[in-house]
């Protein structure tokens, strides 16, 4: 009760209770909702839906389509063959004008909807008389939604998309929705100077590819819901084969704690699973006889446990211990050629961490070893892997397409940035394999590190967090478990509940010099960031692979990260 009452106390003063998701939509909305069954859209949970767009013509509905593909899978097909294209698909858009919407064609949709799919028929162009299509009253109510989408251009088609997932309100017409989702307008009418904003952030990438702090960068900010920049610098490597873009993959580091563990955390303890003030003992087995036995839950996500800061497991690898070939005896795969000896976490590893020192309790070191017991706790008490579960509880549903452990067990290698050339442990360049050399003996998923992402899923993850919990019209966790674990919750650091946050230090200039005391979000090793700002509704992130071909401090000695973030503020504060 006295942390409860202290912990509102702190909202109080800092403003937090009254800080709310803040979406300013700009952009003129041409789309019209004609009829919308069961309020489908904007569509809320993804989880269940299966997509298909269907058109005449993919070129030409090129911006609607791809524009779709940023809320979700949604695969896109022509009428040829719909039948059997669209046979595993429960949810179906179809695009076109009205010449466009044959008669003959609207008869297999109109099957899909007596199929018990959702359709929704997105309509291009002039006022339709539907009679002309072959569309009767009756047969018009089996659409679980039909929109008016207006101009064909770039920008409508990209109104109708965003309309249908929500990124866009609908205020014309008697139907109208609000916005919920995350808004692809690349700083249109936001009142900000985004072309000078643009010309500073090219320049310090610039400058940091040519010094070679990285051969190359992706850069994302939102402000209010908007994505005023998305811009992806450089190359997968400097041998400039492949260039990026901005959906590319890259390894986290140690944003996976606050973006893969955390969030299980903050479920467990909001559903009462586990209680932060219970401890290692009551929930580990195998702590019960350690010196980690009473060491509290929230005292490991301070990092005020004591801890190892890191324990360098591969130096210890003896003859054997790793294959070139996949053998029963070697089944753990940790890079492309390279398989560790069958349960080498669970015999050797683990029982190491639980066995190793433990300093007073109290004072803040930075540990990996906290969020391993993290992902133990949670896998003891969901009875599921961490990579599973965390998918089954915020990814899928929310719309994060790539975010997850084992990419390349997912993704084509190319869509992922490559890291080091690692030419002390497993000798091979690591692409799609975690850079974490722990992470990686733990067979790729560990509670400080292993996921991979591109920036569009943070972002989305970073606008869940910044609505308290509510994203796409569903709501995944209590405005209060947010507002805990982001706030300060610590008497010596600036530590929240797994989150990093804003340095007060006078000089410390963390995350930024214009940061202030409401920011939170985490760094990653291989030259990663996301940082969300509830007192400016805005949220940035910065994805690298400075470690390429090997870790270099360039990254941190230029700035980089920090500078961009300056730029963006500037931009904000300028406009206000």
């Amino acid at each position: 009760m006295i942390r409860l009452l202290n912990f509102l106390a702190l909202c109080l003063i800092c403003g937090l209770s009254s800080v709310q998701a803040q979406y300013k939509q700009v952009l003129k909305n041409e789309t019209v909702l004609l009829n919308n069954n069961g309020n489908i859209i904007p569509f809320a949970r993804l989880d269940n839906r299966r997509i298909a767009v269907i058109t005449s013509d993919s070129v030409k509905y090129a911006p609607f389509i791809q524009t779709l593909q940023r809320y979700a899978e949604v695969q896109s097909f022509g009428f040829n063959q719909y039948d059997e294209h669209t046979k595993y698909y429960n949810t179906i858009i179809v695009a076109g004008s009205e010449e466009e919407l044959r008669p003959d064609y609207l008869a297999m949709v109109l099957q899909s909807a007596v199929n018990r799919k959702d359709v929704i028929l997105c309509r291009f162009g002039k006022q339709t008389n539907y009679l002309n299509i072959g569309l009767s009253a009756a047969n018009l109510s089996r659409f679980a939604s039909i929109l008016s989408a207006g101009n064909l251009d770039e920008q409508g088609q990209e109104n109708a998309a965003m309309s249908i997932f929500g990124g866009l309100g609908i205020t014309e017409g008697n139907i109208k929705t609000a916005q919920t989702r995350l808004q692809y307008s690349r700083g249109k009418q936001s009142g900000l100077d985004i072309a000078k904003m643009t010309n500073q952030i090219d320049a310090i990438a610039k400058d940091a590819i040519e010094q070679h702090a990285t051969p190359g960068m992706m850069v994302m900010a939102i402000k209010d819901g908007q994505v005023i920049f998305e811009k992806a610098y450089g190359y997968h490597t400097y041998d400039k084969k492949v260039a990026n873009n901005i959906h590319d993959i890259y390894d986290l580091a140690s944003i996976s704690k606050i973006a893969g563990t955390t969030p299980v955390v903050m479920h467990l303890q909001e559903k009462n699973i586990i209680n932060l003030d219970s401890t290692m003992g009551h929930y580990l087995w195998q702590a019960k006889n350690t010196n980690k036995a009473n060491i509290t839950l929230r005292t490991v996500l301070l990092h005020e446990a004591g801890f190892t800061p890191f324990i360098p497991f591969y130096r210890s690898l003896k003859p054997g211990d790793i294959s070139r070939t996949l053998d029963n005896e070697h089944q753990v795969k940790v890079a492309d050629n390279a398989y560790l000896k069958t349960n080498y976490y669970r015999d050797v590893m683990w029982p190491e961490m639980l066995k190793s020192d433990v300093k007073p309790i109290g004072n803040y070191v930075y540990s990996d070893i906290s969020m391993y017991v993290m992902k133990e706790v949670s896998e003891h008490e969901t009875s599921t892997p961490m990579q599973d579960y965390v998918q089954q509880l915020l990814y899928r549903p929310i719309g994060m397409k790539t975010a997850g452990y084992l990419p390349r067990d997912r993704f084509y290698k190319d869509q992922i940035v490559p890291t080091q050339n690692d030419t002390a442990f497993r000798k091979v360049l690591l692409q799609g394999y975690v850079h974490d050399e722990g992470a990686a003996m733990a067979g790729g998923v560990a509670g400080h590190a292993g996921l991979f992402a591109s920036a569009n899923d943070l972002a989305i993850y970073g606008q869940m967090l910044l609505n308290r919990g509510e994203y796409g019209g569903a709501r995944y966790y209590n405005p209060e478990t947010i507002d805990m674990f982001t706030s300060k919750q610590s008497k010596t650091s600036r530590r929240g509940l797994g989150f990093d946050r804003y340095d007060p230090k006078k000089g410390a200039d963390y995350p930024s010099k214009l940061a202030n005391p409401s920011v939170y979000g985490h760094t990653g090793y291989t030259g990663t960031c996301i940082w969300i700002d509830p007192s400016n509704q805005f949220i940035y992130i910065f994805l690298s692979n400075r470690v390429h071909p090997q870790v270099s401090t360039k990254i941190y000695d230029l700035n980089v990260r920090s500078r961009i973030q300056d730029v963006i503020y500037e931009t904000i504060f300028n406009a206000k």
